[in-house]
């Protein structure tokens, strides 16, 4: 299994950096072209663009990874199962420009909708072919596929940005990735279109495309509701300070969690009656993320205003304070964001589904109760909550309801990560203010943060376990697992 790792990891590794290199000098440029208020209207969008996503996955793609029996004639039915729903899909998308006018009260909805309907179109078909290249392990095509495709998209974006194409540029750069990826992955998998096919090989993955499908559902509303109902009662700069801070609050998770999330379920799917290699496994992830993730969470709380500031521009300093918030949990959604491939590797998406609703609960409540408040930064300051009772419910339903232990076992491996999380506290809040502008004072905080993270790992022991990790990866340790 370590072989399978290290090699999915290698080539993730180089995707998943890239493509935040990309996204990072993308973003970097064109916010210094287009406004808050185009960004607003781009944010707006996407929350439909990827309910739509949601609805032509279906919980096939998960469902196609996990089920080793489909052979090619029933990978096309399924295929071309999904040809219909995405064409359907696009066609209602085409007229969603109407309602979303008249919902934020603008017009440009209706042509916007338009363009990203081609964009449905082939986020929808490329679900099957990418799920049967992961499938296969073939982390390495995959990956480098998904860095061109940014890479298109970008300098699309950029270039349509330069020529004043406003909001236009970011839709039909999407638009653009779109089509990139499905081409390449459908070429790659020799998979055949069926005009006529058989619904026997979607019954043989209902059951857990269903339950996929409704946490994705589910999930949609809890992750989106902000951004819906930002948009419909605030203006669209306070809906692009908001998206801007909560996507830099993700940026940990794109860098240092979905390298490891991203191939949990392709690998640990082979070792689904295997609870507790998985477990441990879970354990090991969480220590890792955990030791990353607690001492980061509180350094971007007191380098907020030099993050943003470097990363956007003076203009964007209206999302400074909802990223201060948000940065508390990021920690959170590092290890939240790996549980869902271990539900799935266990073949339980009856608790993945469970975990969605509760975190429903949670969030939309959270959401509700700040937008009422009348500020971004009390939604973000919720969001935080709600995303601490989420990290416990989902922890629960893992450790006692799936792998029938004892969740003191799963918070032990929190309490040294916990340590060095508060050094960098303690450290930073006795820091002076630093006489020197955004980027050098950001780089001079750069470096104590990592000087005091390594003090702690030696201090904690923490260093000799991420040794060993690292060993283990290498192949020169022995693997328990």
């Amino acid at each position: 299994m370590m072989e399978q790792f290290k090699q999915a990891l290698f080539y993730t590794a180089i995707g998943k950096y890239s493509i935040v290199v990309v996204q990072l000098l993308v973003q970097a440029v064109l916010s210094r072209i287009l406004t808050p208020a185009e960004y607003g209207i781009v944010a707006a969008v996407n929350i439909f663009l990827v309910f739509f996503q949601l609805l032509a996955d279906f919980g096939i793609g998960p469902a196609v990874i996990q089920n080793k029996d489909l052979n090619k004639k029933e990978l096309n039915d399924i295929f071309s199962f999904s040809l219909y729903i995405a064409f359907g899909l696009a066609i209602v998308f085409i007229f969603l420009g109407y309602p979303m006018s008249l919902f934020y009260g603008n017009d440009v909805f209706i042509p916007i909708s338009m363009i990203l309907a081609i964009a449905v179109f082939f986020y929808g078909i490329l679900v099957v072919p990418q799920s049967i290249l992961l499938r296969e392990k073939n982390f390495r095509l995959v990956n480098l596929t998904t860095v061109i495709g940014s890479v298109v998209s970008g300098v699309i974006s950029i270039v349509l940005a330069l020529l004043n194409f406003s909001y236009y540029a970011i839709i039909i750069g999407n638009t653009a990735r779109a089509a990139t990826l499905f081409l390449v992955f459908y070429m790659r998998t020799d998979i055949k279109i069926r005009f006529k096919f058989n619904w026997a090989p979607l019954k043989k993955i209902f059951a857990f495309s269903r339950n996929q499908f409704l946490f994705n559902f589910i999930n949609y509303f809890s992750r989106n509701l902000d951004n819906l109902l930002i948009g419909r009662y605030f203006s669209s700069s306070a809906l692009a300070y908001y998206d801007k801070a909560y996507q830099v609050s993700l940026y940990p998770n794109q860098v240092l969690t979905s390298l490891v999330t991203s191939v949990i379920h392709p690998i640990l799917s082979d070792y689904e009656d295997e609870k507790e290699r998985i477990k441990k496994v879970y354990l090991r992830i969480s220590n890792l993320l955990a030791t990353l993730g607690m001492p980061l969470s509180i350094f971007l709380f007191f380098t907020a205003e030099e993050v943003i500031l470097f990363l956007f521009g003076g203009q964007w300093d209206g999302s400074v304070q909802a990223f201060q918030i948000l940065a508390l949990s990021v920690w959170l959604q590092m290890i939240l964001s790996s549980t869902g491939g271990i539900f799935q590797s266990a073949n339980r998406t009856d608790l993945l589904l469970l975990s969605g609703i509760l975190s429903t609960v949670f969030n939309v409540a959270g959401i509700v109760i700040g937008i009422s408040m009348g500020k971004i930064e009390y939604v973000a300051g919720f969001l935080v909550l709600s995303f601490s009772l989420n990290f416990l419910q989902a922890n629960y339903l893992l450790m006692i309801k799936m792998f029938k232990a004892n969740l003191l076992e799963f918070l032990n491996v929190l309490k040294k990560p916990l340590y060095l999380a508060l050094m960098q506290a303690a450290v930073f809040w006795f820091l002076p203010e630093l006489p020197l502008n955004i980027f050098f004072s950001l780089v001079v905080k750069g470096i104590i943060f990592v000087v005091v993270w390594i003090i702690g790992l030696f201090l904690t022991g923490e260093f000799k376990r991420l040794k060993l990790e690292i060993e283990r990866a290498r192949g020169t340790a022995p693997d328990n697992n």
